[in-house]
């Protein structure tokens, strides 16, 4: 079985392409902490690279941007090419199958769950209304 969950920060805006065949695609990074710090008490990060395609995502494209956490599920894809020297290279890619977006809005980034929200516009207070003589009951 080939699944992964992933909980982390967009590194960089998402990158919305189509294909040659006219499917969208967008292309974007994440970076995840790791659940431990090493000696020196550094957490390490790890970073990955993401691809959803069609509805999924143009809705990360038009939703999501540098520093929003999000939750990736999806899977491990290899990819095997041939860089500009001609050396062979593998990537790996997780392809999403679901992309949650976790930061609130109105936020700009997915460290501010601590800070208050924005105020609130102030309503305009009620103003008594008395006029029984219109009323036909």
């Amino acid at each position: 079985m080939n699944r992964v969950f992933l909980i982390g920060n967009l590194t960089r805006d998402p990158e919305l392409t189509e294909t040659t065949s006219g499917v969208s695609l967008c292309r974007f990074a994440i970076a995840v902490n790791r659940n431990y710090s090493s000696g020196d008490g550094e957490r390490k990060t790890d970073f990955f690279n993401c691809v959803a395609w069609r509805g999924l995502g143009e809705n990360v494209a038009r939703y999501a941007k540098k520093g929003n956490k999000v939750a990736v599920m999806g899977s491990v894809e290899l990819r095997n090419y041939e860089d500009s020297t001609g050396a062979k290279r593998t990537a790996v890619d997780i392809v999403c199958n679901d992309v949650e977006f976790l930061t609130p809005k109105g936020t700009q980034s997915g460290d501010d769950y601590d800070s208050p929200a924005p105020a609130e516009k102030k309503r305009a207070a009620l103003q008594a209304f008395d006029d029984d003589s219109d009323i036909p009951f």
